[in-house]
């Protein structure tokens, strides 16, 4: 019974541990730029199959909830052919549009890193007033890091995206905390 206890007070503090640390990362490097315009930059992850995979799909429907409907807005997608023979970007674009997303959209298909997904996306955001990054919240952190270091004027109109909701993914969440915090330590910013 002692162990089943334990075992019950391990599992609980590494879901909460899970939860805060997903959340703080959510809102780190983000700020409040005013401006009409917005641009939502989803980044992808490995997708071996034909269609989004779990995770691209759930970052799709991050993207999705992030727009903000008083906003001039635009849906970039990044991600090469990185896992299979068509580019991560692609396929998540296909999917919103599944979703029934009608926007603006762009396909950045060339990048095969976290790093390269947001130098090449640069030119598809500059023109907005707000920029918001959405993945799992350590990647889109790490994501932002990258766009300071990168373009640190375009840095300033960071702002916060949706893919951070209490209680959704609550298992993995920890196991993203881990890759995140083992990513970080073995890849800092540039």
């Amino acid at each position: 019974m002692r162990i089943l206890r334990i075992s019950a007070v391990v599992a609980v503090a590494a879901l909460a541990w899970g939860e805060w640390a997903n959340w703080r990362s959510s809102h780190r490097l983000v700020g409040s730029a005013p401006g009409p315009s917005e641009v939502i930059v989803v980044l992808g992850c490995r997708n071996r199959a034909a269609r989004a995979n779990a995770l691209n799909r759930w970052r799709v429907r991050a993207g999705l909830r992030s727009h903000d409907p008083r906003l001039d807005s635009r849906m970039v997608f990044c991600g090469g052919a990185v896992g299979g023979a068509t580019a991560e970007a692609e396929l998540m674009a296909a999917y919103a549009r599944a979703r029934g997303y009608s926007g603006s959209l762009a396909v950045e298909t060339a990048s095969r890193t976290t790093w390269e997904n947001i130098h090449n996306a640069i030119p598809l955001i500059e023109g907005a007033d707000r920029i918001k990054i959405v993945s799992n919240p350590l990647h889109a952190e790490k994501a932002r890091g990258y766009l300071v270091r990168m373009r640190p004027d375009l840095a300033a109109r960071l702002v916060r995206g949706a893919e951070y909701r209490f209680g959704e993914w609550t298992i993995v969440k920890p196991m993203f905390a881990v890759i995140g915090y083992r990513n970080r330590a073995a890849a800092p910013l540039r």
